[in-house]
């Protein structure tokens, strides 16, 4: 990162307030899995995570509608049916995914040797 960049991530700085926001677990994977599988329903979504709560589902696509990467479109029927989509936007975020998903999968090994050797040191 060059230099006089740093200095922009302190406070209330928008980089890292986007950074923070799809920084998060549930942030990239429902950008993955729309990347992924395209359009899919808030309970499409629910079951492929598996893991996650009904709010924080919620929460995380909210945010990603109000940040422009994700639309939302919800048909007027009983019960409402509501779909989810990655924007443009969104869609440039998969290269970057990729490569973090691609990165971890080479260096897993080294990670997990790392903190066992972290956990055996008896390290707090």
């Amino acid at each position: 990162m060059e230099e006089n960049n740093s200095k922009n991530f302190g406070g209330q700085c928008p980089v890292r307030s986007l950074l923070d926001r799809i920084g998060d677990k549930w942030p990239i994977l429902v950008i993955s899995l729309l990347g992924g599988f395209g359009t899919q329903r808030f309970s499409e979504l629910s079951q492929k995570i598996g893991t996650i709560s009904q709010k924080m589902l919620t929460i995380t696509l909210k945010n990603l509608e109000a940040d422009g990467l994700v639309t939302r479109k919800m048909y007027p029927q009983v019960p409402p049916r509501v779909e989810y989509t990655l924007t443009e936007l969104g869609e440039s975020l998969l290269p970057i995914i990729k490569s973090l998903v691609d990165w971890a999968t080479i260096h897993i090994p080294d990670v997990e040797e790392s903190r066992e050797r972290y956990k055996n040191k008896g390290v707090h």
